[in-house]
């Protein structure tokens, strides 16, 4: 275990604190461009909700790829990494007028519009500016996908998208307004996917959908099918890059695009999750009557997944070569929730001890709070301990 991690400047470190493995990250970069190069006319976008650590943002945008945005903020910060704002589309169900006069400012590349109000809200705010705002309309296609409940973004019972009876409403309605310009269409039935069958299906529903538009004789410029492809929170170590071809591969096949259409795709969590750990420090071990506890000095203030989604993160104690012993793995928050990991074996753990909480690049640092006025925790790239 000490070999995958400097673990001798580690020790050195005040921790909780994020660390990222700037050569995986690379890795998974190169391997998302290779596969995806393979397939004429796709666009891969970042999912800057995943992570926005300033400097991670700078490996990705080195890379070539867009950014996927759901705030005026992380527009802000896109920019500020250097993604062009003609590679920056902008999605969110609730898009406030400042965010969205961002957008206009900076000629992003497309809006992903969720309903007519907010439609009618962005032709209204570039009118004002002598402007024409490109917008993809994302529609909810009713297909599930098999993940966590709370992760599910494609089913007509969630808030996301505009449902597939009021597709041709929507568009005849953009038709009318003279500010903005349908481009694409977009879709996104969640995260953390593993079953390709689930992309399948809606690779199904865009192609009906396809039809359904020619009927009408109106054509988009491009579809963007979102994201959500998951990474192997189990065996971080042994799959620690996804499975870029079987994903690309599925959308190559099974989606009929149009002569001149791109594809577009927002991936997050498999860009960034496998290159980041939480790093912890062993306050306690706690007896209990029928457990041992590890208290550890990070919470749920600093990764917050296991209390939220009871996401699973493999922890291991990278200062130790004790025997293994059964801990739960708890952090120092006042609420009971606070909680890593259940019942699970690490080496012998003393007070001290540096554990890395691993997969941890995704939804971990960018969603760190302040709750008990915590401090937040502080991030490091690999390349810049010495």
């Amino acid at each position: 275990m000490k070999g995958l991690f400097p673990v001798e400047r580690l020790e050195r470190l005040q921790t909780p604190f994020y660390y990222y493995d700037t050569e995986l990250l690379r890795q998974t970069l190169r391997a998302i461009n290779e596969e995806a190069g393979k397939h004429e006319h796709f666009v891969v976008h970042y999912a800057v909700k995943a992570n926005a650590n300033p400097k991670v943002l700078r490996y990705i945008r080195e890379a070539g790829l867009g950014a996927d945005c759901v705030s005026g903020g992380e527009i802000e910060a896109s920019l500020k990494a250097g993604f062009p704002a003609s590679k920056i589309v902008f999605a969110g169900v609730g898009k406030s007028d400042w965010e969205i006069n961002i957008g206009l400012d900076n000629d992003i590349f497309c809006f992903n519009v969720e309903s007519i109000p907010e439609l009618e809200v962005i032709n209204a705010l570039a009118e004002a500016k002598g402007k024409v705002a490109r917008v993809a309309f994302r529609l909810n296609p009713n297909v599930g996908a098999h993940t966590h409940a709370n992760i599910t973004t494609g089913l007509a019972e969630n808030k996301f998208g505009i449902a597939m009876n009021d597709m041709m409403t929507v568009i005849e309605k953009a038709s009318e307004l003279k500010n903005v310009k349908c481009v694409g269409l977009h879709f996104h039935i969640g995260s953390q996917i593993l079953d390709m069958s689930d992309f399948e299906a809606l690779c199904n529903r865009v192609n009906d959908l396809q039809k359904e538009l020619e009927r009408h004789r109106i054509m988009v410029e491009h579809i963007n099918v979102g994201g959500g492809l998951g990474v192997d929170y189990q065996h971080p170590n042994r799959v620690s890059i996804p499975d870029f071809k079987a994903y690309f591969n599925t959308y190559a096949k099974k989606l009929k695009l149009r002569p001149g259409q791109t594809l577009h795709f927002e991936l997050g969590r498999a860009v960034v999750a496998q290159c980041g750990s939480l790093f912890t420090r062993t306050l306690f071990i706690k007896e209990g009557a029928v457990k041992k506890f590890a208290i550890v000095d990070a919470g749920f203030t600093d990764l917050i997944r296991p209390a939220l989604y009871q996401a699973y993160h493999k922890i291991e104690n990278v200062s130790s070569d004790l025997p293994t012993e059964t801990y739960d793995v708890v952090g120092p928050i006042c609420e009971s929730t606070d909680v890593f990991a259940k019942q699970i074996d690490l080496n012998g753990t003393r007070r001290g001890d540096l554990l890395a909480i691993r997969s941890a690049g995704a939804y971990g640092e960018i969603m760190a709070s302040q709750y008990n006025l915590r401090r937040l925790p502080q991030a490091y790239l690999s390349d810049e301990i010495v």
